[in-house]
């Protein structure tokens, strides 16, 4: 590859994502956001944004595919694997606010529930798995019913920080907290 092919992939790369990181704003404050509202955040024309994302069906996926490697890296920075299921778990519990209006679309539904069934929730629903066999857990809740109520409360946490009732400083304990009693045996 020469050097301007470089530049050009790489210059296209930024491009690209700086449309999906637009859309998951724009779709953030409101789900029905046209792609000319988001060209627009993105600060490129309505063409530009067509070129890469022919329509509005294949920006959502790309918006899912961005949300699936965020909750991917999120598994990671909160070292699920380490320590008992009920640590990583208030581990991971910040680490999901971290994830922003992404989570807005995850609730609100404009990132389909499949990323959320599929390889996105995947490492959440096998750390409740874990905490139930090592009994860190409590093993009589469902893995479902844990991982409902930890996105229970993360939308409550997020809710709160969004419209500015608290501060993140406050929010996260409470949301800890609140999810490891909730899930203590």
């Amino acid at each position: 590859m020469t050097e301007a092919q470089e530049i050009e992939t790489g210059a296209r790369a930024r491009t690209r994502r700086a449309i999906v990181e637009a859309a998951v704003r724009e779709l953030a404050r409101d789900s029905a956001a046209s792609l000319g509202q988001i060209a627009d955040a993105a600060g490129v024309g309505r063409t530009t944004l067509h070129r890469y994302f022919p329509d509005r069906a294949e920006l959502l996926a790309a918006v899912g595919a961005e949300t699936v490697a965020r909750l991917t890296e999120v598994h990671a920075r909160a070292r699920v694997d380490e320590g008992d299921a009920r640590a990583a778990l208030r581990r991971l519990c910040p680490e999901y606010l971290l994830l922003g209006d992404l989570l807005t679309l995850l609730f609100t539904g404009v990132v389909p529930d499949a990323v959320l069934d599929g390889e996105g929730a995947a490492p959440l629903a096998a750390l409740v798995a874990r905490g139930h066999r090592e009994g860190s857990i409590d093993p009589e809740l469902d893995v479902e019913w844990v991982v409902g109520v930890v996105w229970a409360q993360l939308y409550l946490a997020w809710a709160t920080l969004r419209e500015g009732q608290a501060a993140r400083h406050d929010i996260v304990p409470m949301l800890v907290r609140t999810v490891d009693k909730a899930v203590a045996p």
